[in-house]
């Protein structure tokens, strides 16, 4: 396959990146870590790398995700592949939302006090809306941005770059479902049955409960409801257990299979995890190129070196997994994406704390929260062993057994 993004596909990537470096920027990210941790029982505060917890126990110019001039309407066509030009990506207006009952604004859901109202930016959630970020799976007719998963992953990567918090793979598989998750006015979660944990309960107007082969949506008297805070290991992520059974009902209309929304969650936390690990490398080089000792910049030393070497070794199979992913589509190679990404994103995070030594534990930088946040990201969707179980399944099968038939 050819990964190389066309000229269209690398402007929505630095459009967004550039939004995220306006809307949130890594000291901001800090201040959010910083505003959400909780002392401990001696007054400390808490939450020092350690050992992953058990699975499953200025506001930016409104605009489009597109070089092309804020206003002129996308072409129709389907959706793009990394290789394939994008047409023009004018900003998403939904059309007549359907109504799910009582409607929240975003302010009033996220109330002050509530588990993630410190660490969600509401005014950064409504920018990514305006440039289009949820409404880019959502098609044309229904006034999304009517692209592919190709520049999704894209997009989502670039989230997990700046370790962006909020529920944003529910938002974005909520879009056209659920009034205003298109357009950053509200705040969707989801979670697959088989998992029940659910992020930032506390900002979410409703979740997508994917049991089985059945989409289900609980509404925020619901969630309130069925809820239980857990403690979470990433100060920026809060979580909830919501314990089946759960008094979710059919979202009107005709919503898509949980089978293709869950895929499409897989693959998009996947790609969340790849800029993770694509953050790691970055911080991890910088630092070793600024910070001497001996006399001399530490990345002179082998040891170091190794250390830089083999965090690039594991990104780069992870995004070569993760594109593939994205052009192919199936339920196979979304979740061979997200075990590569997930190992890459965990072991660059650790990798890049032994660069940093002692610093990178404290609360004035950003590594350790990038290896929290992949240890939770890895319990999600499709676990490891969930992914090698679907994976071995599927070589073992007859018909892709080529190796040995043909």
């Amino acid at each position: 396959m050819d990964f190389r993004l066309t000229e269209e596909q690398r402007a929505l990537r630095t459009t967004l990146r550039e939004l995220l470096a306006r809307h949130y920027p890594p000291h901001r990210l800090r201040e959010a870590a910083a505003a959400a941790r909780t002392p401990d029982a001696n007054g400390a505060a808490g939450g020092e790398a350690g050992e992953p917890p058990t699975a499953p126990t200025s506001p930016a110019t409104p605009g489009a995700l597109s070089p092309a001039t804020p206003g002129t309407p996308a072409t129709p066509g389907t959706p793009a592949t990394p290789g394939t030009p994008v047409t023009s990506v004018a900003p998403a207006t939904l059309g007549a939302p359907v109504s799910l009952g009582t409607s929240v604004p975003l302010g009033a859901s996220v109330a002050p006090g509530a588990p993630g109202a410190e660490v969600v930016d509401a005014e950064c959630w409504r920018a990514l809306g305006r440039a289009g970020f949820f409404a880019v799976l959502l098609p044309e007719a229904s006034g999304g941005l009517g692209l592919g998963l190709p520049e999704a992953v894209l997009l989502f990567e670039e989230a997990g770059r700046a370790l962006l918090p909020g529920p944003l793979v529910g938002t974005a598989l909520a879009a056209g479902l659920v009034p205003g998750a298109a357009e950053g006015e509200a705040m969707v979660g989801a979670l697959d049955a088989r998992h029940p944990l659910l992020e930032y309960p506390g900002v979410c107007r409703a979740a997508l409960v994917l049991d089985g082969a059945t989409t289900r949506l609980l509404d925020t008297g619901e969630l309130a409801r069925c809820a239980t805070p857990l403690d979470s290991l990433d100060p920026l992520t809060p979580l909830a257990s919501l314990p089946g059974p759960l008094p979710a009902r059919h979202p009107p209309g005709r919503p898509p299979g949980a089978s293709r929304l869950r895929q499409e969650a897989t693959l998009l936390t996947a790609a969340l995890q790849l800029g993770s690990a694509a953050r790691s490398v970055e911080t991890a080089v910088a630092h070793a190129r600024g910070r001497t000792q001996f006399g001399r910049p530490i990345g002179a030393f082998q040891a170091v070196q190794h250390l830089c070497a083999g965090m690039l070794e594991r990104l780069e199979p992870a995004r070569c997994a993760v594109y593939a992913a994205a052009v192919t589509g199936t339920a196979e190679e979304s979740a061979a994406a997200k075990l590569l990404a997930d190992e890459a994103a965990i072991h660059n995070a650790r990798d890049c704390l032994q660069v940093h030594g002692g610093t990178g534990f404290t609360w004035e930088s950003e590594v350790h929260l990038h290896l929290k946040r992949a240890w939770v990201r890895a319990a999600q969707w499709t676990t490891a062993q969930e992914a090698e179980e679907l994976l071995a399944a599927e070589l073992l099968t007859p018909e892709t057994d080529w190796p040995r038939n043909s």
